[in-house]
């Protein structure tokens, strides 16, 4: 495409400099200005023209006059139904564009701009007036793509965004209206009161929508991706995704679910799929994601999906599925995540080929009126983060909304981008329909009040235009009506609420989890033949690519680590990822600074000496291997960790992880943790196998980077709902990741990780580790002189290897080092078995370094009340840690030395063991050694 045909969109300034381009060599600038010049000289050379240029600058005036509508004409459409649109300044009145009355019958050749020919002034505006300002208002000029931008200036003014569709398409439409409107009718009469969250006042997104999808089958899609929140999901639930009528209704009475579901949710959160037919007859997959409260949540994880099913399903096809994620207009504009997942639409690692974005615009978020909701002129205005286009629909034009979902389809697959639609409409209940909306907003209630809906605006339009006759469209409506209460009658042979597995098609052979199935792990080793090989190929650079020497160095520590048969976390960690790839399963592995490693660990990627490119080890395991892929986030959790929780539930073969950047920075995205990973098995029948990579460990970095708060994901775990570890040792990492993959079914999996234990000369494991064996749910003390032992001591994660190090330090074989490796489900019958080998111990404690309030501490002690544990804990507090490093080193040093604590007997040994309660009781040796009872006066 030339390279001044984009000027002559966006830059009118230029178009003189255009001309004396053109005048110097007409092969210079784009065909259609070219033509356009030479219209110009046609009329200079043939007619008489008033005043020198006078003709001419005319001409540029009404390229002007086009560009200002092509650029501010949605600021003037008749797109609001109920309400008065807002006045802005300048308008597109000719006078602001250097013209008058007298030349509304004049010929200007600039009507070969918008594809009419030379025309009169009057024709070219009324065309412009068509196209821009009625029922579609388009956002389109900030779109820096010429292709993109010539196209839509094509499609919009070649059809004057109106279409003319045939009768029967017509009546289709009418037949989606219908539906629509019926069933949000006959449910508001026969379950009065209920909370359904209608979509009374946007009916026109069903036959919208049922548009979309003949328009992207006929394009090549076999599948469409659904998020929405909770308004007028039922009606598209039964009028787009079918799913029976009876089920629906059944659900507004039902008092118990089918075996599988143990608490569900409301009717309106529930997801769906099914197969549906076109109106030509062909095919398409549609999945509704289940989607909670919590406004816009679903919109990165249906994101994840289509991912997904696009890289295995498609073969990385994206024009063979599309997600499409309907918003509302309150939270579209406020809520942060519909940012995340808009930057992340063409970023490699999680982009989709373009999302359909609708908005259901309300004009009203609960009580709050548009005007308080948001700064930006529109709800949509996200959209010009990535320059998408945007159209403005008049909810009530059920023709306009039709075209602009195909229009938006058209686009979509043609460019493979994001697109927005916003339904201009209403809401015509309160935020439900027991919420009386008079309270707020009176005057829009009053002209709502007494406003037709959409199915009868559109029947009185086919009656004027002699499509159909008033006593077809009532008849039809009545006949629905009768059929409604069929399915009605129906409900009632059903006995329990039945809830869809949902993508129930790629969970086919898994089972949910059973009480049994978590009393000892499987067996996960390796061979240490295969794990030598693997070892080989991870370990290995090409020879034909150079490399920066501390690269080569690290592959040199690496092999040495084998040689000395010492494997780290790191190594433990990508060997693991390598058996697994090896055996056929897909491995993805995401977030902030990942292919590295925040603490420059893990190097899964190698950049190539002076260059962009980069080697994966991981990618070159074997010839038959699956694919490994890992990605650098942007700097975002809520997102992020949504679309891996999505991807996730794609691929349960596969391993999927989200690793956030600091184990504290989790809580950015509490709404997936709370509403997905803990609760939707429960809430929906979904597994997930996901897991959260989580760093964690008090080591004088203050409080944001000390803590993944261990407690609130025991506060969420219940059931065996999800599982939860603290590992002290790669080997036993290894197995857990191997786990994952390893059983029937499928739980999310949190692993808190190390920070300093990544080069810990302790935190090793020998190759021997990894191929016997599986993840070792607690691990006992084998340095202790069992008859003699004393004190139990039960601690997770990091903790472990400071008291080692004073156990050794002493050679207190008298103390005993329980490692609770998993915390949930928690393993008490390993740990009871380890904690009872010690027949003689007096005292039982729980060592942590987080303060009492948090970490494992609460949790553990409800589930061991025989052992009746003392904790060794930092002073509760509100914050996790001191931002200094020396007060950190003060009260770990405290932790340590409690549970080794000079004794207060007569023995005055620095460390006596205990030997002088010989014979007390236990309240005898707490009062003698008051020491773990007094409060801490180290912690702050």
């Amino acid at each position: 495409m030339d390279k001044f045909s984009f000027i002559g969109s966006s830059e009118i300034n230029s178009i003189d400099q255009l001309y004396q381009d053109y005048l110097k060599d007409p092969e210079s600038v784009d065909e259609s200005f070219r033509n356009f010049f030479q219209g110009v000289d046609f009329a200079m050379q043939n007619f008489k023209v008033p005043g020198k240029g006078m003709g001419v600058d005319k001409e540029f005036n009404v390229i002007n006059l086009i560009h200002g509508y092509r650029q501010r004409g949605h600021l003037f459409t008749k797109t609001n139904p109920v309400r008065t649109r807002r006045k802005y300044y300048p308008t597109l009145d000719i006078e602001h564009f250097g013209l008058a009355e007298s030349d509304l019958n004049t010929v200007f050749q600039a009507g070969s701009e918008i594809g009419i020919g030379p025309a009169k002034l009057k024709d070219i505006v009324n065309h412009l007036q068509q196209t821009y300002c009625q029922s579609i208002g388009a956002e389109f000029l900030y779109v820096r793509s010429p292709e993109v931008i010539n196209w839509l200036k094509g499609k919009m003014e070649g059809e004057k965004n109106t279409p003319v569709y045939a009768p029967d398409k017509k009546r289709n439409i009418f037949h989606q209206l219908k539906k629509a409107a019926g069933l949000e009718s006959f449910i508001h009469k026969k379950f009065m009161g209920q909370k359904r969250f209608s979509l009374e006042g946007a009916e026109v997104l069903v036959p919208g929508l049922n548009a979309m999808i003949d328009k992207g089958a006929d394009m090549g899609i076999e599948e469409v991706i659904l998020g929405m929140a909770h308004r007028g999901r039922l009606n598209v639930l039964g009028n787009i995704l079918k799913k029976p009528y009876e089920n629906i209704f059944k659900e507004f009475v039902g008092d118990e679910y089918e075996e599988g579901i143990s608490l569900g949710d409301v009717k309106y959160h529930l997801g769906y799929g099914n197969d549906i037919e076109t109106t030509n007859g062909k095919k398409v997959r549609l999945n509704l994601a289940p989607n909670p409260s919590h406004l816009e949540a679903v919109s990165s994880v249906i994101e994840g999906i289509s991912r997904a099913k696009i890289e295995g399903k498609y073969q990385g096809d994206y024009n063979k599925l599309v997600p499409v994620v309907i918003h509302g207009d309150a939270a579209i504009a406020a809520q942060g995540v519909v940012y995340e997942v808009v930057q992340m639409a063409q970023l490699p690692g999680y982009k989709t080929g373009g999302t359909i974005h609708i908005v259901i615009n309300n004009q009203v978020g609960f009580t709050t009126n548009y005007l308080e909701a948001r700064s930006s002129t529109y709800c949509t205005d996200v959209a010009k983060v990535t320059r998408s286009p945007v159209f403005h629909v008049n909810g009530d034009d059920a023709e306009a909304m039709v075209y602009a979902l195909e229009m938006a389809m058209e686009f979509r697959q043609r460019f493979n981008a994001d697109v927005f639609i916003d339904i201009l409409s209403y809401r015509k209940h309160g935020h439900n329909e027991g919420d009386e909306p008079r309270f707020t907003q009176p005057l829009l209630y009053k002209e709502i009040a007494r406003h037709p809906n959409p199915r009868d605006i559109y029947g009185q339009r086919l009656i004027e235009e002699q499509v159909a006759t008033r006593e077809e469209l009532l008849l039809a409506e009545r006949a629905f009506n009768d059929h409604l209460e069929e399915k009605l009658a129906a409900s009632g042979d059903i006995d329990k609420v039945y809830i869809q597995r949902f993508l129930s098609e790629d969970w086919g052979p898994y089972r949910f989890s059973e009480k049994g199935d978590f009393r000892q792990s499987p067996e996960t080793g390796v061979a240490e033949s295969k794990l030598r090989f693997l070892l080989e190929r991870i370990n290995a650079l090409p020879e034909d690519k150079t490399f920066f020497r501390k690269v080569h160095k690290i592959i040199g520590d690496r092999r040495k680590m084998v040689e000395h048969d010492r494997l780290d976390w790191a190594l433990a960690e990508l060997l693991a990822y390598a058996s697994l790839l090896d055996e056929g399963h897909p491995v993805r592995l995401s977030g902030q600074d990942s292919e590295r490693g925040t603490f420059a660990h893990r190097h899964s990627a190698f950049t190539v000496e002076d260059s962009d490119e980069r080697y994966r080890p991981l990618q070159h395991v074997s010839a038959s291997q699956a694919p490994f892929s890992v990605f650098n986030s942007p700097l975002s959790e809520y997102g992020v960790m949504g679309f891996e929780y999505g991807y996730s539930l794609v691929v349960p073969d596969g391993l999927t992880i989200w690793e956030a950047q600091f184990g504290d920075f989790y809580n950015v995205a509490q709404v997936i943790i709370d509403q997905y990973i803990s609760s939707a098995e429960e809430k929906w029948g979904l597994m997930n196998g996901l897991v959260l990579l989580l760093p964690h460990g008090f080591e004088g970095q203050g409080p944001e980077h000390s803590s993944a708060r261990i407690e609130r994901f025991l506060s969420l775990s219940a059931r065996n709902n999800m599982q939860i570890v603290n590992c002290t040792t790669p080997a036993n990492f290894f197995h857990v990741l191997r786990r994952q993959l390893a059983r029937e079914f499928r739980l999310p999996l949190v692993v808190f990780t190390p920070k300093s234990l990544l080069r810990h000369p302790r935190c090793v494991s020998s190759l021997k580790e990894f191929t016997v064996g599986g993840f070792r749910e607690a691990i006992d003390d084998i340095d202790v002189d069992v008859d003699n032992v004393k004190r139990v001591v039960l601690c997770s994660g990091k903790v472990y290897y400071d008291l080692l190090a004073r156990k050794q330090e002493l050679d207190a074989r008298d103390v005993a080092l329980i490692r609770v490796e998993q915390l949930h489900p928690f393993p008490k019958e390993q740990v009871m078995a380890a904690a009872g080998r010690y027949k003689n111990a007096l005292l039982h404690l729980w060592v942590q370094e987080e303060p009492e309030n948090m970490g494992p501490w609460y949790y553990v002690q409800n589930q061991l009340p025989e052992l009746r544990l003392i904790p060794v804990a930092r002073l509760a507090s509100g914050s996790p840690a001191t931002g200094l490093n020396g007060l950190h080193l003060i009260g770990q040093g405290e932790i340590v030395n409690k549970v080794f604590k000079k004794c207060h007997c007569e023995l005055q040994n620095i460390y006596c063991g205990l030997q002088c309660v010989e014979g007390k009781t236990r309240e005898e040796i707490l009062k003698q050694h008051k020491y773990f009872t007094e409060p801490q006066r180290f912690s702050i």
